[in-house]
């Protein structure tokens, strides 16, 4: 596992995928790209994994088919990993971690961004399907606030993928299934900790989402990650999860905490090297918190795009900027819209696309 972990970080991988009966696989820029190894087999695939775990993570990994887990190596940095079984083998896809955090810049977000790092409290959100880079800018943000603001951050992470030393700020991670049982056990208890920030990896489940809306209404802020691919669908995904006798009340709580929702993904530079990020903005103005109230979440989309001047920007114009300025091809920026027809107009009031 040491060559292959090396060949990962020398080729600048974000992933390498383990599955029997394929060579080991790494996805640079987005592309999978086997290795020069031989196909797995059952027996290598196992004991190649399986060399990692301790005899509890084995255990626990047999007893359900599945685990995730994050540790660090030398000269290597932190990976994630997560194991499962496929047509009764072992498999398994490892994330590189970056050792350092990133800048806004360098992610590629917007100044924007620094406007929501002064909110005081409330619900900010970075979405987009896996692999889009929300470890990432999430990371990012809570080093920006370590680094800026003297405050006792909690994070709910499950594994912990970035690790954060102590700057200004006092930051305690906790890991789901080794320092707490579950998100929902987690932040059951953490007002009694003293938290100024809490950062929950996921909001998977009712319980969660609910937590996260009570801890953000209590005068904290709370940043938390889903799986969505526009700011409506996010808003309408957190709703939604609620029993139809809470949904009224929740609309009116989501109202009032939310903050801001960035929806994020990742596209192949144009050179054909490295990624750039592409993301929709929405910061919640008095007139969005309206829409949300008034069961008028359709017309947030609209919202955004007159929202300009407060830093928000849908998810074409973000893309239409990258084609604008040579950072994504055009077929990249066509193939990842959800309104392709919206953007080709957006791009024509530009330059001329190619047909």
């Amino acid at each position: 596992m040491s060559e292959l972990f090396l060949l990962m970080h020398e080729r600048g991988a974000s992933d390498l995928h383990l599955t029997v009966g394929a060579a080991p696989t790494l996805r640079i820029d987005g592309q999978l790209v086997p290795t020069p190894f031989e196909k797995l087999t059952h027996e290598t695939s196992q004991s190649l994994i399986f060399s990692l775990l301790t005899e509890q993570q084995r255990q626990k990994y047999e007893a359900t088919n599945e685990l995730d887990l994050a540790f660090g190596l030398k000269g290597i940095g932190r990976l994630r990993m997560n194991i499962y079984r496929q047509r009764g083998a072992v498999g398994a896809a490892v994330r590189s971690i970056p050792a350092s955090f990133k800048t806004f810049e360098e992610i590629g977000l917007p100044q924007v961004v620094y406007e929501i790092m002064k909110v005081p409290k409330g619900l900010v959100l970075v979405t987009g399907p896996t692999g889009s880079g929300k470890s990432t800018t999430l990371a990012s943000m809570i080093d920006y606030i370590n680094e800026h603001r003297s405050a006792h951050v909690v994070t709910v992470e499950d594994p912990i993928e970035y690790v954060h030393t102590h700057k200004k700020s006092l930051i305690n991670q906790r890991e789901v299934g080794q320092d707490t049982d579950t998100f929902a056990a987690a932040l059951k208890y953490v007002l009694r900790q003293d938290p100024n920030v809490i950062l929950i990896g996921e909001l998977r489940d009712l319980e969660t989402i609910s937590a996260a809306l009570t801890i953000a209404e209590t005068g904290h802020l709370v940043f938390a990650t889903l799986h969505t691919t526009d700011c409506a669908q996010t808003i309408n995904r957190i709703i939604d999860v609620f029993p139809q006798h809470q949904i009224e009340q929740v609309r009116v709580q989501l109202s009032f905490v939310l903050q801001a929702i960035l929806c994020q993904q990742l596209l192949p530079h144009a050179s054909g090297t490295g990624r750039v990020l592409a993301c929709e903005i929405l910061m919640v103005t008095a007139a969005i918190r309206n829409l949300v109230r008034e069961q008028k979440v359709e017309q947030v989309q609209l919202a955004i795009q007159t929202g300009g001047k407060f830093g928000m920007q849908t998810m074409n114009q973000g893309l239409a900027d990258l084609y604008r300025q040579q950072r994504a091809t055009f077929q990249e920026v066509m193939a990842r819209s959800l309104d392709p027809e919206d953007l080709r107009r957006l791009l024509q009031k530009g330059q001329p696309p190619p047909h």
